[in-house]
């Protein structure tokens, strides 16, 4: 049995904020710089297309509802230009990409997602997975992803399964993707510098990820973004406790973490930078002959997950509308979908 062996790349890194197109090139740029260090998979932080609401923390609903509108606006269609840009640089360096975009909801104007990516190396769109439960503040911005894209891709470096932030603390989650035979997580955060005073957020990734690969036996590549100057101005302004609070340390945390739930190498905290792991996946062997969540170790005639995976759609035609074709896709669901849903 062979299993793959490669070089991973975990990027934490600023996007240029609410500049689609520019933080576009500057990953095509790090995609690039990974590729040339011979990466095959390349992890982005989550939402790095065009950038995280901090406003959500640092303003009142009311003063933070103008910045919604500019987030809506220099978010993304999926599929869409930018996402062809990501696709081809994938394709032209032969590596696996998976990076957070707010993706614009086709079916309402006001409708955002955290949604990612993930990219063959062969340029196809294989994974859009949208977060599934929006994290405190978030809320205010970002509308929940259902069962659907709770998948595992099976790619050249392994399969492959991707959460946002605070989906890895859910477990559920994280067993549906193990159980499909995971062995190569991608986790994307953001750098949180305005949690409590008492959370650490480079702990917090930390701990999360090591119980990941403990549990599960697997890698995991996490890739965090970081918050730059311009953020900082764009959003504290003059303010001094905001500025102040956006600088606290210890607010991002990337790296990889192999199946006994210690680092492969020394994470990077806090500043911008490429970190690269070999992962070998013969190592997800040995391990499991303690502890398989997702076979000996567990009592399925006790325990029973059932995950509803079915796309959630605001509207179901139950027949064509007169004189058009309906539409098939995000929001609409094909005629034959319905019948189904009506026989069931």
């Amino acid at each position: 049995m062979d299993l793959p062996r490669f070089t991973a790349a975990a990027v934490q890194a600023s996007p240029v904020y609410l500049d689609p197109a520019a933080t576009v090139d500057k990953a095509v740029a790090l995609i690039g710089e990974a590729a040339g260090h011979g990466a095959s998979l390349i992890v982005f932080p989550e939402v790095f297309v065009p950038g995280y609401p901090y406003w959500n923390w640092t303003m009142t609903p009311i003063q933070g509802s103008p910045w919604f509108e500019r987030l809506v606006r220099s978010s993304i269609d999926v599929p869409g230009p930018e996402v062809d840009a990501l696709r081809d640089a994938a394709r032209r360096h032969g590596v696996t990409v998976v990076i957070g975009v707010n993706e614009r909801g086709a079916h309402s104007l006001g409708t955002l997602y955290n949604t990612m990516l993930t990219i063959g190396s062969d340029g196809e769109l294989i994974g859009v997975h949208r977060k599934l439960v929006p994290t405190w503040a978030e809320k205010l911005t970002w509308t929940g992803g259902d069962g659907s894209s709770l998948k595992v891709h099976r790619t050249e470096i392994g399969p492959l399964g991707v959460l946002a932030c605070g989906e890895n603390t859910n477990t559920l989650a994280r067993f549906t993707l193990l159980a499909q035979g995971e062995l190569v997580h991608a986790a994307s955060y953001i750098a949180l510098p305005v949690g409590p005073e008492d959370y650490d957020m480079a702990e917090a990734i930390a701990v999360r990820t090591a119980a990941h690969c403990f549990e599960g036996k697997v890698f995991t590549v996490v890739a965090c973004s970081t918050i730059s100057p311009e953020i900082v101005d764009r959003i504290a302004g003059d303010d001094p406790e905001v500025r102040k609070l956006l600088g606290r340390p210890r607010s991002a945390l990337s790296g990889v973490f192999g199946p006994d739930g210690r680092p492969v190498v020394e994470p990077l905290i806090d500043e911008e930078g490429i970190v690269y792991a070999e992962i070998d996946l013969a190592r997800c062997i040995q391990p499991r002959q303690m502890h398989d969540i997702t076979g000996h170790y567990n009592r399925f005639d006790v325990f029973r997950l059932h995950v509803d995976n079915r796309p959630r759609s605001p509207l179901t035609f139950t027949a064509p509308p007169v004189g058009a074709a309906p539409p098939v896709g995000e929001g609409v669901a094909a005629p034959e979908d319905a019948s189904k849903e009506e026989e069931a």
